[in-house]
């Protein structure tokens, strides 16, 4: 994937966040999330963080990730 690409679907993805399903299901559920490796402790944060803020997981994951490379420029 281009650097054009990924900033082309990370701007979709940030504008049209995927929604979780009726009963807690879909991609950003935390089955979602556990088929990606990620840790139970890291599910819930995420869960905990995007209920609070009212944002998606995905968008405190790339608020993470922008904090964390402007740490490293």
């Amino acid at each position: 994937m281009t650097d054009e690409e990924y900033d082309a679907l990370s701007e979709e993805f940030i504008r049209n966040p995927p929604k979780l399903g009726p009963n807690g299901t879909g991609f950003l559920s935390k089955r979602g999330f556990r088929l990606l490796g990620l840790q139970e402790k890291t599910i819930d944060y995420l869960m905990i963080k995007a209920r609070e803020l009212n944002k998606s997981p995905f968008k405190i994951i790339h608020e993470l990730v922008c904090k964390e490379i402007k740490k490293s420029l």
